[in-house]
């Protein structure tokens, strides 16, 4: 599978609905337009909608239903931060979510447990030799992240 330019914040939420509908998961979306609506966006001038540059800043807060309990956080900045089953995953590229995404639906994300350093992992594989790999950061596994563990 190639890796998909999303230009923007939108690009990537209509990416996100497509995976949603391909693997029957519920979605919703909140936006948050503006300079002075966006989360990191704290040095923003009061009543100011663009950045200095001009643009307008868009982030989304998306929800998919179903197991696991997944939401995605998009930036400004082209990043995001995905969470899975309460294992977070921040500084994510935009363009490598809808990959994310595919792999935890698709049943190649994984869990991993190790006995020195003590620990649990949620491992996310991506076409191309990229992974994503994140402590769990509680040891009671929810029932997806059990059934996710490999040897």
């Amino acid at each position: 599978m190639e890796k998909v330019h999303l230009p923007t914040t939108e690009a990537a939420v209509v990416a996100i609905r497509e995976i949603a509908e391909e693997f029957a998961v519920s979605m919703s979306v909140t936006d948050d337009i503006g300079a002075d609506q966006t989360s990191r966006r704290t040095s923003a001038e009061l009543f100011t909608v663009l950045d200095s540059d001009g643009s307008l800043p868009h982030e989304a807060f998306v929800e998919l239903g179903g197991s696991p309990s997944v939401s995605v956080q998009f930036f400004p900045e082209d990043d995001a931060k995905i969470t899975v089953d309460g294992v977070e995953f921040h500084d994510v590229p935009r363009d490598s979510v809808p990959a994310f995404l595919r792999s935890v639906y698709g049943g190649l994300a994984s869990t991993k447990g190790r006995l020195f350093p003590p620990g649990q992992w949620l491992i996310v594989p991506l076409p191309g030799d990229e992974t994503y790999k994140e402590l769990i950061p509680d040891f009671n596994l929810t029932p997806w992240l059990a059934r996710s563990a490999r040897g």
